[in-house]
């Protein structure tokens, strides 16, 4: 394997032209990861066909820096404007714009930046050195295991829903309800539709989050009575220190592990990693108030991790012929479009190919490293831009980002409708991050949870006789009531301190 690797690398950097090629896709990526609407899977889809008269290298390689420079570049108006470039970046507003907002957006953007380096840069060595046994465990999730993944994903609800416990629950509740509208997953019979064909999948998900995040957003801004005056926020400066490395270091690390485990999985994706290393991350904090009010920690562990995923998605890809996430189904498509088959012989017939291609990998991380840490000085003076200019391009983004999915101008309602809400969940202090959470879970919970019911002929026993299944649940149930335990017991504190000074007062 080492002489592999080796021989990747030389070959790789005996072609300047194939290094040219994945810097360009990494800068593409980033342009697109960064546009509201425009994710890392239309980018590889709309790049594929350029890639049919290409050297299979260039042409894989090409896909590639586009997949891993979307994924990073979603973080960048998440940062700046509380809009998710990607689904994989939702989970950065939480803590990134709070860190705008305290004239740290520039520091948030490097941090982001060095974090996704890490988080992907190390998941491709993973994928590089363990592809075979970490395929082997990802065979061993079928629908009870990806049933109990997902409600590990919504059990976070109550760590990610800020100030009120309560306002978070009914916010996941209503994100799951929403998640019921469309086709039935088992029986394929329509649920609250109303007749109408364009919801019939379901309502989208990226319009909903497009409006629930960025368009909120704009609306509060139009409400400004200063608008024509520049933003107040001014960015204090780029540079990362030593203590920040020693306090985000460990957060990175953890989440890349989560990140690249679950993103060997084949159905969970950037989103779902990026939300639960959010919540471990907040888990292993001391500080766990402070998150969603500005922490590097929830930042470095959203970015890591949705970085990592991609490393992880590639396992099953090579390795078994399944594609982890949709980005790389696509890339299935532009692999057997080169002649090449996926699977257990993939490294036995390609591998001086796929060697030189997990170099090539490498090579884009440092590139997206390079080009993130030189433009973050840039990036951070959106936060400038008078918001007479402002306002209405990220409305115009947030338009054009919804129609582009499906050339569907209903999606732009859709994105109004949740625009609107998310105005006023702002309004009344609702956080919007459970609803996006439930859209992203709720119908794979559901899905999974009635196709391990058919596998067991309606027993019950499945979830708790499969270890991995079981660990799951349990591990669910614990993440859910941990910070209700915690709530309550602060209530009864303060209760009981209340009587204690009324009785010392008397």
């Amino acid at each position: 394997m080492t002489e592999l690797i080796g021989q990747g690398f030389l070959t790789l950097f005996s072609q300047p032209s194939v290094i040219v090629i994945a810097i360009l896709g990494v800068t593409i990526g980033i342009i697109i990861g960064a546009l509201p609407g425009l994710t890392a899977t239309m980018g590889v889809a709309l790049l594929l066909p350029l890639t049919f008269g290409m050297e299979p290298i260039s042409g894989l390689l090409l896909l590639s820096g586009v997949y891993f420079g979307g994924v990073y570049g979603g973080a960048i108006p998440a940062i700046l404007l509380r809009t998710p470039g990607t689904p994989a970046s939702a989970a950065t507003t939480l803590d990134g714009y709070a860190l705008t907002q305290k004239g740290m957006g520039g520091k948030a953007l490097s941090i982001a930046t060095i974090s996704a380096f890490t988080g992907g840069f190390i998941s491709i060595i993973i994928l590089m050195f363990l592809s075979p046994v970490l395929s082997n465990f990802a065979l061993k999730f079928s629908a009870p295991e990806s049933f109990a993944l997902a409600v590990f994903g919504l059990s976070i609800v109550a760590s990610i829903s800020g100030g009120s416990l309560i306002k978070g629950l009914i916010a996941g509740v209503i994100g799951l309800l929403i998640a019921t509208i469309g086709l039935d997953p088992i029986q394929g019979f329509p649920r609250f539709t109303g007749g109408n064909s364009n919801i019939m999948n379901g309502i989208p998900f990226i319009p909903v989050m497009i409006g629930l995040f960025a368009a909120s957003e704009a609306f509060k801004s139009l409400e400004e009575i200063n608008i024509v005056q520049k933003m107040t926020m001014k960015i204090k400066g780029i540079g990362v220190t030593k203590k920040d490395f020693k306090t985000v270091g460990p957060t990175v690390l953890r989440s890349t592990g989560v990140g690249t485990a679950i993103g060997i999985i084949p159905g969970a994706g950037g989103d779902i990693a990026a939300f639960v290393a959010y919540n471990e991350a907040k888990r292993f904090n001391k500080d766990k108030e402070g998150f969603g009010k500005g922490k590097l920690e929830g930042v470095a562990a959203a970015e890591s991790a949705g970085n990592a995923c991609t490393g992880g998605a590639f396992v099953p890809l090579l390795t078994l012929g399944i594609p982890g996430d949709s980005v790389t189904a696509v890339m299935l498509g532009a692999l057997m479009v080169q002649g090449i088959q996926p699977g257990p012989m993939l490294f036995q017939n390609n591998g001086n190919l796929i060697y030189t291609l997990f170099s090539g990998m490498l090579l884009c991380y440092i590139a997206m490293l390079i080009i993130g840490l030189f433009m973050a000085r840039y990036f951070a003076k959106v936060v400038e831009i008078p918001k007479a200019i402002l306002t209405p391009a990220i409305l115009m983004l947030c338009v054009v980002g919804s129609y582009a999915i499906n050339n569907n101008v209903f999606d732009i309602i859709i994105m109004i409708i949740a625009g609107i809400i998310g105005y006023y969940m702002q309004k009344f202090d609702f956080p919007a991050s459970p609803i996006v959470l439930a859209l992203i879970l709720g119908p794979m919970a559901e899905g999974q949870f009635r196709r391990a019911l058919s596998l067991s002929n309606g027993s019950f026993d499945i979830f708790y006789t499969r270890p991995i299944t079981a660990v799951l649940l349990t591990l669910a149930i614990l993440t859910f009531f941990l910070p209700v335990i915690k709530s309550i017991l602060g209530m009864w504190k303060k209760r009981n301190d209340s009587i204690n000074n009324n009785r010392r007062s008397a």
